[in-house]
């Protein structure tokens, strides 16, 4: 009940925005346009190409990070875990095809705060690698709903706008997950705790 409201809140939010794709104030210098006003197809603003990037790097270190699930001994993490690798994995590709389009160079590795989450991911295991990959989970889920809202709101490219709509109800389910998984994993390892002393 509470994804549903989150994201009918969040897709009501921009809709405004959605009616009419493109962003002519964020139009930038070399913008080619059919005519006045309206950008010819594929063109980016400074947003598209941030948000592109931004959300194939997070999306780059979800596939990699769910990868390391196999330091779980929780189903729910591993299956969390696999779905991050599949679903993100698929939406990787669809953005990298769309960004390419429009002729958006995106990363094609981790960023250094990336790698720094998987370092130190790699150092656990148990339920203290479960707590600290679903506190990661929450954080990465936050802040690719943050730029897809923002790309819908503020990009000039169509159909990087229409992937983000797209994609935004995924990612809040996700983020929705990945808060009850963390929430339960916390409530049990407070309890454990209370116990040994």
């Amino acid at each position: 009940m509470r994804v549903a409201a989150i994201t009918l809140g969040l897709l009501l939010l921009p809709a405004p925005g959605i009616a009419q794709i493109g962003n002519p104030a964020g139009f930038a210098p070399d913008t080619l346009m059919d005519k006045p006003g309206v950008p010819a197809a594929n063109q980016t603003n400074y947003q598209d190409r941030l948000s592109a990037r931004l959300l194939t790097a997070g999306g780059l270190a979800e596939v990699e990070l769910g990868k390391l699930a196999g330091r779980s001994d929780d189903e729910d993490v591993k299956q969390f875990a696999d779905r991050m690798v599949n679903v993100h994995g698929k939406a990787n590709e669809a953005l990298k095809s769309t960004a390419a389009k429009s002729k958006i160079s995106l990363p094609g590795e981790l960023d250094p705060d990336h790698k720094k989450i998987k370092a130190d991911l790699e150092k656990l295991k148990g339920s203290e690698f479960d707590l600290a990959y679903m506190a990661a989970q929450i954080v990465e889920h936050q802040k690719a709903a943050q730029l897809l809202v923002w790309e819908i709101g503020s990009g000039e490219d169509g159909e990087l706008q229409r992937f983000a709509s797209g994609t935004l109800p995924t990612v809040i389910e996700h983020l929705e997950m990945a808060r009850q998984i963390y929430a339960q994993r916390a409530t049990k390892a407070s309890i454990e705790a209370a116990k040994a002393n």
